[in-house]
């Protein structure tokens, strides 16, 4: 078989892209800054923290993505007697008829799919989390020494309801550090209310067409990997990410609100999203907009706010926003 060249699949992605786009708005109203984020983070190999309260489609959206690409599709609610082996699997002991032998059979839990669902991940205490947490960063998973690897494509979205804290369990800011985004969803317009009552409480139900094999995926998640990045880009990136850090700072708001910046595993995911997002737009190098386009998504689970910010009622996305006016590239 002749291959493809390179330009020829980002011509792909931009078609798939638009496509996947379409398919998406026969069935979800409104959320476009959403989808373009979830797929940004797809196409770059990251995780997803999706935060929003509950009714505003955030299992339909992973669900009807994961019906276009033509993924295996797994939800896990979590809840706080759920046990790591809910998630990975678990030995069984397995009889031989006609021999008589008795074996250990691994049965796979529902992580082993191509798209996960971790709902309300917050809700399960952390030895559960960790065991969702292993198989993102290793994309395999360990029960009783043997290893088993997890299906590629694999990504997941994991969902927190930001309203209720009684009974949860919040995720360490080194598991935060591990989703490549955090997505926040907020409440439609009333213009797209309106068409959501319209298109949901009819008889006719809207269908979605697969728009992407796995292998399709993983090709052109290699293809974003080989963008190329300018110095001019990369020292931009290094500086905004530096100056969240309140020990080194020059910003006097960032030492005045912040105990805690973010690490090298956010420039890393700027750059890969930045790639993504200039890949899903045609276009075949990164521009400063592209990370600034993605700033918030990065970032607004990375920067830990000390007492002063809480007191004062300032936000994460305040200071991202007087980050990008202050910080400008050389």
């Amino acid at each position: 078989m002749e291959k493809i060249s390179d330009v020829k699949l980002v011509e792909k992605l931009v078609e798939a892209r638009g496509a996947v786009v379409e398919q998406l708005r026969n069935v979800i109203v409104g959320q476009q800054e959403v989808i373009d984020q979830l797929l940004i983070s797809l196409f770059a190999k990251g995780h997803c923290l999706i935060v929003g309260v509950p009714g505003l489609a955030k299992t339909l959206i992973v669900s009807t993505i994961s019906q276009i690409l033509n993924l295996e599709f797994s939800r896990i609610q979590f809840t706080p007697d759920l046990m790591p082996s809910d998630i990975t699997g678990t030995e069984v002991i397995q009889e031989n008829i006609s021999t008589g032998e008795r074996s250990f059979k691994f049965i796979k839990g529902p992580v082993f799919a191509n798209i996960i669902l971790a709902d309300e991940i917050n809700r399960t205490p952390p030895k559960t989390q960790s065991a969702l947490l292993q198989a993102m960063q290793e994309y395999k998973v360990t029960v009783a020494g043997q290893t088993y690897p997890l299906p590629n494509p694999f990504f997941v979205l994991a969902t927190q309801n930001p309203i209720e804290q009684e009974g949860t369990y919040p995720l360490p800011e080194a598991q935060l550090d591990r989703f490549f985004f955090q997505i926040n969803i907020d409440y439609p317009t009333q213009e797209n209310e309106k068409e959501i009552i319209r298109k949901t409480t009819g008889m006719h139900l809207s269908e979605t067409k697969s728009m992407l094999t796995s292998h399709e995926i993983l090709t052109l998640q290699e293809i974003v990997r080989k963008v190329p990045v300018s110095d001019y880009v990369v020292d931009y990136v290094v500086k905004l990410v530096s100056e969240t850090r309140p020990k080194t700072s020059s910003l006097d708001f960032v030492k005045k609100w912040l105990n805690w910046g973010a690490s090298p595993r956010a420039s890393q995911n700027f750059i890969l999203a930045g790639k993504s997002k200039a890949v899903l737009e045609g276009r075949y190098t990164v521009s400063v907009e592209d990370i600034k386009a993605v700033a918030y998504s990065v970032l607004r689970h990375r920067l830990i706010l000390n007492y002063t910010a809480e007191a004062e009622g300032i936000t994460t996305e305040e200071i991202i926003k007087k980050l990008l006016e202050n910080v400008k590239p050389e």
